[in-house]
């Protein structure tokens, strides 16, 4: 398996189309065996994808993306990381342990375009951020927003309720706030819209029903396995995650549901998906 990951410095570049380098990680045995640094050589969307496909990527890490440039990828053979932060070795390595997944599942975070989902994972379920990466239904991660802020890199603080007043996350309780480029896809639709037209230092309360997070459980996205299909999966406890491949070698994390004495039933789902959630949102600032 190859991953590719845009590249600065050794972080995690934020914008795809704009990406001066890839760092083209090779993995064997869910190891990485060799790394090289590839120019992007002033390419576009297009061109991007076309060439990671000829380079025979698998996986793409990134930061946000557009709709476009993740249909030339999804055409090229490439499954999308969206919605990834921080430096490019650990995010690889957190991928391949599985803590990092993609935002390819069926509707392919609160990260948009994971996205995205975002886009790495935070504990979903008791603890999923806004920019969470993985779902089987059909999220609210297709489509960008308009705003004054759109475009620009903003940092906010924030705080997720269910309806009954329980929380969910917090980057407060975290004590960091988030990063993200607001429209880029980096978020799920709600919460990148509200974000769009803040002012730095504003706090507003929304209401996001499910098609602007998570969307609606997809009852497609529930697979009832036997073991013998699955080798291994009779150890599975129920509520465990693992991280499974499509005949394209596309990976996609799931959840491990119910089983009996032969089956095991996964759902790809995100843990969010048919949830009504509550944001608390703090813009710290805006860049751009």
């Amino acid at each position: 398996m190859k991953i590719a990951v845009t590249y600065e410095n050794g972080e995690i570049f934020q914008h795809f189309g704009r990406t001066e380098q890839f760092k083209i990680y090779t993995v064997e045995d869910n190891r990485v065996v060799s790394t090289i640094v590839l120019s992007s050589d002033g390419r576009g969307h297009g061109e991007l994808a076309e060439m990671l496909g000829k380079e025979n990527i698998d996986v793409l890490i990134c930061g946000g993306l557009g709709e476009h440039a993740r249909e030339a990828l999804a055409s090229a053979g490439v499954t999308v990381v969206a919605g990834a932060e921080g430096k490019a070795d650990k995010a690889v390595g957190d991928y391949l342990d599985g803590i990092l997944t993609g935002s390819d599942v069926s509707c392919d975070h609160h990260h948009e375009d994971g996205e995205g989902c975002g886009s790495h994972e935070e504990g979903c379920g008791e603890g999923c951020d806004p920019h969470e990466a993985g779902c089987g239904g059909c999220c609210g991660r297709q489509s960008t927003v308009s705003g004054k802020n759109a475009g620009k890199k903003c940092t906010v603080h924030y705080k997720g309720t269910f309806n009954d007043g329980t929380q969910f996350d917090s980057s407060y309780d975290r004590g960091q706030p988030l990063e993200f480029v607001c429209g880029a896809g980096m978020m799920i639709r709600g919460f990148d819209a509200a974000v769009a037209d803040m002012d730095p230092g504003e706090t507003v309360n929304v209401n996001l029903m499910p098609e602007e997070a998570y969307g609606m459980p997809n009852p497609a996205a529930v697979m009832k396995i036997p073991f013998t299909d699955l080798p291994g999966s009779e150890e599975l406890e129920i509520g465990e995650r693992v991280i499974l491949a499509d005949e394209y070698g596309r990976q996609f994390p799931v959840r491990a549901v119910d089983k009996d004495e032969t089956t095991i039933t996964l759902d790809a789902n995100h843990e969010m998906a048919g949830k009504e959630l509550n944001f608390l949102i703090e813009l710290v600032s805006v860049e751009g």
